[in-house]
């Protein structure tokens, strides 16, 4: 099949209209290849209105009434090309994706630039969620828009739909955009705080958090980041609340996660826990290693570990 043949069946293909074509990484203008153009039902009332008209003239053989009807089917074909002005040569690009965790809304961002001298009223952008914006001239705002995230990994945004109805409603203008720009969804956090775990340390086994003072200095109410082996279970048997034993001396408080350790039947349970000490880990202000199959981070703190740590599980 030569290229000639082969874009017509591309043009021809009926997701065109509804999903548009392939994703792409790239800026995207909006030509006529991409805005496609349709009656509204306020346009098919309006077609009504001039055949009646048109027949009226007929009828009573009144010139009038065939100017009037010719005089609106003239706003109705000048109104198709002020409708695809609505949205030809408008750029959409995509922004930066703000990573989100599973669950939450996935914020999409694009930018959207109008290029031309004329301003553009009214164009309705819809991904699940819809915005409305209108455009000075030369000028580019950047939209966010929101789509549910269910499981972590990759996220690419669904079809993206600008359209309008602009200058009076007869025709609907709209373009369906695919961007190849996925959103970060990082494991969804486990809703159970439990305490950190408790696993074997030193630098020939790593996995623990390690104290550099050994001597038994009191109890404290339990506080988030204590150890499984810190907790007083005498005390929490006889009734008396979740205590903690603390110990004298510096402490380095280093903490390492590993995924062999955090409780849970399969892998996402496991994910999800590991996500909820890092959260915790993170707002305690510890220094924390992740441990994963294959993947070994060293003990750090600060936005960028963090982030690092939490990729490291939505990618695992």
């Amino acid at each position: 099949m030569n290229e000639a043949a082969l874009s017509l069946k591309q043009r021809l293909n009926l997701s065109r209209f509804f999903s548009g074509e392939a994703p792409t990484a790239g800026p995207i203008v909006l030509t006529q290849r991409r805005v496609f153009i349709l009656p509204t039902q306020r346009g098919l009332a309006f077609v009504l209105l001039i055949l009646l008209q048109v027949l009226i003239g007929f009828v009573y053989n009144n010139n009038l009434a065939y100017l009037l009807g010719f005089l609106l089917a003239s706003v109705f074909f000048v109104t198709i090309l002020h409708s695809f002005k609505a949205l030809a040569g408008l750029t959409i690009q995509p922004a930066r994706q703000q990573a989100v965790f599973a669950g939450q809304a996935g914020p999409f961002s694009f930018q959207i630039s109008n290029p031309g001298s004329q301003p553009r009223f009214a164009v309705d952008l819809t991904l699940q969620s819809e915005l409305s914006i209108s455009l000075a001239a030369e000028q580019s705002q950047t939209v966010t828009l929101y789509q549910p995230t269910r499981q972590r990994g990759w996220q690419l945004p669904g079809t993206l739909t600008l359209s309008s109805t602009y200058p009076l409603g007869l025709f609907r203008a709209w373009a369906p955009l695919r961007f190849d720009s996925p959103l970060l969804v990082y494991p969804k956090p486990a809703s159970q705080q439990l305490p950190f775990p408790d696993s074997d340390g030193g630098q020939d086994r790593p996995g623990q958090n390690r104290r550099s003072g050994d001597e038994f200095d009191g109890v404290r109410v339990y506080q988030r980041g204590d150890a499984i082996r810190q907790i007083h279970w005498k005390a929490f048997a006889k009734g008396q609340g979740v205590h903690s034993k603390y110990y004298s001396g510096a402490s380095s408080s280093e903490l390492w996660l590993d995924y062999q350790q955090a409780p849970g039947h399969h892998t996402e349970e496991r994910l999800s826990q590991l996500c909820r000490w890092l959260v915790d880990a993170e707002q305690t202000g510890l220094r924390y290693g992740l441990l994963l199959p294959g993947l070994r981070l060293p003990p750090d703190n600060g936005a960028a570990h963090y982030r690092n740590c939490l990729q490291a599980l939505a990618l695992f």
